[in-house]
């Protein structure tokens, strides 16, 4: 492929992709402007006696509006933009944007999700328009809901007139660029943009660029949220899969090459990072089993998973899914990507995560599409809405919450008792006040072009802000459980055992960052921790067993009255252990004020004494299975060690954990010099990408303490 080619592309377009990623760095990701124009049609709206309907008519009059770009060298299109605005628009806009400040439900999660790729690829937009139609000749008009229904089917079908719209304005655009361009081969890639667009996403995708770019530009679309601007990062689901039967009738028709297709797939990853601001995490996984007991294992499998060392950006965030018999160059490709100091991709074990899926009522065919929906989040691709981590909380804190008095708890088993029945409350709490959340959003939102590709939203005629997707769950994450560990063990072996410490003599210890009592801290910090392999009850590993166990139990006992509405337990933190860490004074294990809780389910920061084995043992010594709302266990090697030699004992590890039943594994491969000097000259490592808490981030922009913390985390050789 030449630099500026178009079809019949021979080699892989090294310059275009090296020149977009550098664009892409520093994207200036903003949606203001759909928002503005949409608030302004909303209000202007205001008489129109259906909410859903105003919301549509606000959702199509803001993408005829919203501002198109495309750049030279953009093969796959759709991400916002802006353009300066008249002093007509500027007042129409504030008095809107005034109104909607009031308007809109703050309470929980949005874009968690994977939609249903295959829907828009097989139908198009015109298609499902016409699959609505059908339910609306099906109504029955003696049916006392048909009334809603058609609301909402109706409502659904002008939103996907409005991104039919969008469409033929970028068309519109690249034929014009098209006609102003000088260069006979950039004018050529512009018509065919063009004549891309006029055909997706409005009509089924044929070939496998059309399918790119009718699933990215779909997905752009639905990244905005009505009534609820916020960060959005829907997922790219399963494109091993559902771009696999285009990539395969292209290859056979010998209209693409391998190379053409590793230059769409980085198109597309470079593209989520001109769509998602940054501090998040968007992507897509590979891999994994089919109901069929299939290994998904193909070209693009592998394609998506070179896309990382090609690109070298936040984004994708790629999980790849590891079954028993997944082939062994998949995962050996995955390991090599790594060693090159990428941060993903994310291992997740298929069938760890299917087993839970089912337990929660899924069958084998839904259990085997799944998406890690941001971090290790694991939603239901197509037919969920999932709140993930609602809320956060934070362990540490809850214990230092009941710490009782001296002689208030006279045995380790009363104490455990005291913090259990708190725990129950705290749970049940959170889970009133989220689905009350969740009641809020259907009253005050909908969102009816999301609604069109989430099963079974539009089988009911019901929204998904409404429960009109198969699954809703809340997922609450528990945050810093290795800490309260190696908390609880230190309060049983000091205070019950020893009788070294009393309650009132620890709790002025936390109060004043152990400065008063520097030889409790040396104590504390002898003892064993979480992650030395001591899997004996009373050990730190066996308290993280009993408390997983608990919290499991706990979440089960609740449902959320919506369909399949289930509280569903996950260990991890995205950055509420840096945010948690801040606001937290000392706690029982050690960790001085201030310093962030541990980074996921495995071992706190620099615990890990006995190395990486010792440390994968400790983080499989529980069952994982039922967190499905994710679990992330974070491994940090030196790059100095980690080299093609190394990469055999690396799979070795990587396989154990697998094999004893482990959720999620991230291995970073940096080392502290490297880091350091980041620290101090961020200029010269804008690229530099770290593994956080379950997502990736840049490290030259995290917090000073985030910063801190991905230093101090324990670095293994091996």
């Amino acid at each position: 492929m030449t630099e500026e080619g178009g079809r019949g592309m021979e080699s892989y377009d090294v310059a275009r992709i090296e020149r977009l990623r550098a664009e892409a760095l520093h994207p200036v990701v903003n949606y203001d402007e759909f928002y503005h124009f949409f608030n302004a049609a909303y209000y202007e709206d205001c008489w129109n006696p259906s909410f859903k309907r105003r919301i549509a008519n606000a959702v199509r009059a803001a993408y005829s509006a919203w501002t198109v770009d495309i750049a030279p060298g953009e093969l796959i299109v759709g991400r916002p933009a802006s353009r300066a605005y008249t002093d007509e628009e500027r007042e129409r806009f504030r008095r809107a944007d005034e109104a909607a400040r009031y308007s809109h439900p703050g309470i929980g999660q949005d874009s968690h999700m994977a939609i249903d790729y295959r829907r828009l690829l097989t139908l198009g937009t015109s298609g499902i328009a016409a699959m609505i139609d059908g339910y609306l000749a099906a109504l029955d008009l003696d049916d006392p809901d048909a009334v809603r229904k058609e609301d909402f089917y109706l409502a659904a079908k002008t939103c996907l007139e409005g991104v039919e719209i969008l469409a033929d304005r970028y068309a519109d655009r690249a034929e014009e660029l098209a006609r102003e361009a000088k260069d006979g081969r950039q004018a050529d890639e512009y018509r065919e943009i063009a004549a891309i667009c006029r055909r997706v996403p409005k009509y089924p995708a044929r070939t496998f660029r059309e399918a790119i770019q009718s699933a990215a530009f779909v997905t752009y679309a639905i990244s905005v949220k009505p009534l609820r601007p916020s960060m959005l990062q829907f997922q790219l689901g399963r494109p091993d899969r559902w771009l696999l039967p285009y990539y395969e009738a292209d290859r056979a028709a010998g209209i693409l090459t391998d190379e053409e297709a590793r230059t769409l797939v980085d198109c597309l990853c470079i593209q989520i990072n001109r769509r998602v601001p940054n501090g998040l995490s968007c992507g897509l996984m590979v891999g994994g089993r089919l109901p069929d007991e299939t290994v998904v294992s193909n070209p693009l499998t592998r394609m998506f998973i070179r896309a990382v060392d090609d690109v070298r950006l936040v984004y994708p965030s790629v999980g790849f899914c590891c079954t028993s018999d997944t082939p062994e160059g998949d995962l050996r490709l995955a390991l090599e990507v790594l060693s090159h100091g990428r941060s993903h991709p994310a291992i997740f074990n298929d069938d760890v995560i299917q087993k839970g899926l089912r337990y929660y009522g899924l069958t084998e065919e839904e259990a085997s599409e799944y998406i890690h929906s941001t971090c290790v989040e694991i939603t239901p691709v197509a037919c969920s809405n999932v709140w993930v981590a609602s809320p956060y909380m934070n362990m540490p804190a809850e214990l230092c919450a009941i710490l009782p008095d001296d002689g208030e708890c006279p045995s380790f088993d009363d104490l455990m008792r005291k913090f259990y029945a708190h725990l129950s409350r705290r749970i049940a709490e959170n889970c009133r006040r989220e689905t009350l959340g969740r009641w809020e959003r259907a009253k005050y939102c909908a969102d009816p072009l999301l609604s069109c590709f989430v099963h079974d939203c539009l089988e009911e005629g019901c929204d998904i802000e409404e429960g009109g997707a198969r699954f809703n769950w809340i997922t609450p994450s528990f945050v810093g459980v290795s800490n309260l560990a190696d908390a609880l063990y230190a309060i049983r072996t000091l205070v019950y055992e020893r009788h070294a410490v009393t309650f009132a003599e620890w709790k002025a210890a936390l109060a004043s960052d152990y400065r008063d009592a520097p030889a409790l801290l040396a104590e504390i910090r002898a003892l064993p921790k979480y992650g030395c392999d001591c899997r004996d009850p009373g050990t730190p590993d066996g308290f993280v067993a009993q408390v997983s166990s608990f919290l499991a139990a706990e979440c089960a006992k609740h449902r959320v009255p919506f369909k399949n509405g289930r509280l569903i337990p996950s260990m991890f933190c995205w950055i509420m252990h840096d945010i948690f860490g801040r606001s937290t004074g000392a706690t029982p294990d050690g960790r001085l004020a201030g310093f962030p809780l541990g980074d996921g389910s495995g071992p706190a920061q620099g615990r890990e004494a006995e190395g990486p084995t010792a440390s994968v043992l400790s983080s499989t010594s529980w069952e994982h299975w039922k967190f499905i709302g994710g679990i992330a266990v974070n491994m940090k090697f030196t790059k100095s060690v980690f080299n093609e030699k190394s990469l055999d004992a690396v799979e070795t590890l990587v396989k154990t954990y697998l094999a004893r039943g482990g959720f999620e594994i991230q291995i970073n491969v940096t080392d502290r010099e490297t880091l350091e000097r980041a620290r101090i000259h961020p200029e010269e490592y804008a690229d530099l990408v770290v593994r956080i808490g379950g997502y990736s981030d840049y490290f030259v922009r995290l917090s000073p303490t985030m910063q801190e913390e991905v230093i101090l985390r324990t670095e293994h050789t091996v």
